[in-house]
């Protein structure tokens, strides 16, 4: 087995984890992952499945925001 994985989400690196004592240390490639950064996980399996969680609750998330409203601006120029 190998002792440093990358790990991807939606085509997207997340970050790598390396073998250490006791399992495997995540690495965050972009702040996105930055929650997970320094985690201890089993496996790297374990480690993509909680980086694929935690851009599923973001991508939840960014769903929810509500829409701004664009109104028109009209500029009344001198004459």
């Amino acid at each position: 087995m190998s002792d440093a994985y990358i790990i991807e989400v939606a085509s997207q690196a997340a970050g790598i984890v390396v073998r250490t004592e006791g399992g495997y240390r995540f690495f965050a490639a972009t702040h996105r992952f930055d929650s997970l950064e320094g985690q201890l996980f089993r496996n790297p399996r374990q480690a993509e499945r909680a980086a694929i969680r935690l851009l599923n609750g973001a991508v939840k998330l960014a769903a929810q925001l509500p829409r701004p409203e664009f109104r028109p601006v009209h500029l009344a120029l001198p004459t």
